[in-house]
């Protein structure tokens, strides 16, 4: 029988290995798809934030093992996004998909960002962050 301060430490430890997303998405629909399939489906911890100005208060706080942008956001694209929260302390390895229904592929490659074309394969989408991740 274990003592609760050693479920604690085993819960905390639990936690530390619960790996994190980032997602961006300022349309409602498609954040709610995005956060219900990858809190039912995986294991992963998600953070849902509509804005880049609220993207970039939340990893003051947190480190995200991922980052899912979409493109078209308000204040500023997902690729400007992404450029600032790579330049944030920790962050800059931090693997990256970028969702659009038209991506600048170039630019993707150039950054080595993954883009994933509007509408997603919601299944692909789960492979694709669970590769990422592990």
């Amino acid at each position: 029988m274990t003592s609760p301060l050693e479920q604690g430490m085993a819960f905390h430890q639990q936690q530390q290995a619960t790996k994190t997303i980032l997602v961006v998405e300022d349309e409602p629909d498609i954040g709610a798809v995005l956060t219900e399939a990858l809190l039912q489906e995986t294991s992963y911890h998600v953070v849902l934030v509509d804005t880049p100005s609220h993207a970039l208060q939340v990893v003051k706080n947190i480190t995200p093992h991922l980052l899912i942008l979409n493109y078209n956001l308000p204040q500023m694209n997902g690729l400007d996004l992404c450029d600032r929260l790579h330049h944030a302390n920790g962050l800059e390895q931090v693997p990256t998909i970028l969702l659009s229904a038209r991506l600048p592929h170039q630019q993707l490659a150039q950054r080595h960002i993954l883009g994933m074309s509007k509408p997603f394969d919601l299944d692909e989408l789960l492979e694709t962050v669970d590769k990422l991740l592990a």
